[in-house]
């Protein structure tokens, strides 16, 4: 597998990298590296290798570019020195960035499928993210770039139906595309291993969000919400817990210190994925804000499986893709950046306790439905036919 990605902290490759293992198959993950990191750890039976590129999480377009391209040499590099000693069976390419399957190419051409992970639309993200991305040349650019990236590979999957729907509409032939749902393992997400908390059980309604602190995450919108629920009920004792690090977390210090919440609102960075299911079980209410823009009109946010996992109640954005997939009664929804919008759905979830039980339950059955025990299967399915069509 190559990822340009802190492996230990990315959940979607170290689910799948250890669906393989549990099913036989060795694994090797080309990822990044740390400063201080050693080149080479096992984890969970997935060996490890951190190439020496870090990230620059909020930069610019073009230090981005340069830092995509410097771990495209290098993981292209240690694949042709890898392959003699290893002779692997297939390469996994996990995006962003998309033409980082390119550099699988030299193993495709003697017989080694590639099978290309989309998980976001790149030239959407890129168009989201930067302005640049939406100059008309730029695009096309993105979107010849995904064009040749799944062209180098055997096969593309992506997780959820939305994106596929948007490659075969960019011409991607169906049969070359499937969906693995990038779905949380109930097996680490299981509310039964942690104490059980009451709703508001010492008298305070603790929110929680875990996640990334950028700009697609309107983080900003809860504070400003927190701020109105203040006014509007004074004696409603309420945390906002913050996981998570990112580009836009001194922003959001700022909001909360100018809307006087610093007692409210705590951020405590980035914790590992083992310590996030606790995190969720000591609090009431989980929250996935999502800015709604091209980009994450075909996207979903795992946090709310997370939540529903756990047994909480989950309040998010009113995205196509969170109205796709769950139903109603199921989670709390709130218009994208409406402020009042969200102080509304908080209260909803604090006034009515039956109502919020019986989402939970219905969550809860969302989710497993969706659950990664279910994806793996399909998972490893398609990774052993990729195998055998190419041996045969």
């Amino acid at each position: 597998m190559l990822t340009h990605s802190y492996y230990e902290e990315d959940p979607r490759v170290r689910r799948e990298a250890e669906a393989l293992v549990a099913a036989g198959r060795p694994v090797d993950v080309y990822g990044l590296r740390r400063p201080g990191e050693p080149a080479e750890v096992e984890v969970a039976g997935v060996r490890v290798h951190h190439l020496d590129v870090q990230r620059h999480q909020g930069a610019r377009l073009s230090v981005y570019l340069r830092e995509y391209l410097d771990f495209f040499v290098r993981a292209a590099l240690a694949l042709v020195r890898a392959q003699p000693r290893r002779q692997y069976a297939l390469v996994q390419v996990h995006t962003l960035p998309d033409f980082l399957s390119i550099a699988a190419l030299p193993l495709r051409m003697v017989g080694v499928p590639v099978l290309i992970d989309l998980h976001e639309a790149m030239p959407e993200f890129f168009r989201s993210r930067f302005p640049g991305a939406s100059k008309p040349l730029v695009y096309r650019a993105l979107l010849l770039q995904e064009r040749l990236a799944i062209a180098a590979a055997n096969h593309a999957q992506t997780v959820n139906d939305a994106l596929a729907d948007r490659l075969v509409e960019r011409g991607i032939a169906r049969s070359r595309v499937s969906v693995v749902r990038n779905s949380p393992s109930l097996a680490r997400f299981d509310a039964a291993r942690y104490p059980v908390r009451t709703f508001a059980q010492d008298g305070v309604v603790r929110l929680v969000y875990t996640g990334a602190l950028t700009p697609t995450y309107e983080l900003d919108v809860v504070i400003a919400a927190i701020a109105r629920l203040r006014a509007l009920r004074p004696a409603l004792a309420l945390t906002l817990d913050v996981f998570g690090r990112g580009d836009s977390e001194e922003a959001l210090q700022g909001d909360v210190n100018e809307a006087g919440l610093a007692a409210v609102v705590t951020f405590h960075g980035r914790i590992p994925l083992e310590d996030v299911p606790a995190a969720i079980a000591a609090r009431d209410i989980g929250l996935a804000p999502t800015r709604r823009d091209r980009f994450t009109d075909i996207s979903l946010s795992t946090k709310i499986f997370e939540y529903g996992a756990m047994g909480k109640p989950a309040i998010c954005s009113r995205l196509p893709m969170v109205e796709r997939t769950f139903g109603p009664g199921t989670v709390w929804t709130y218009t994208p950046g409406d402020a009042e919008g969200l102080a509304a759905a908080i209260l909803a979830v604090v006034d009515d306790g039956p109502g919020r039980e019986a989402a939970v339950a219905l969550t809860r059955a969302t989710v497993d439905d969706h659950a990664w025990e279910r994806e793996a299967i399909t998972y490893v399915a398609l990774v052993e036919r990729l195998i055998g069509t190419t041996a045969s």
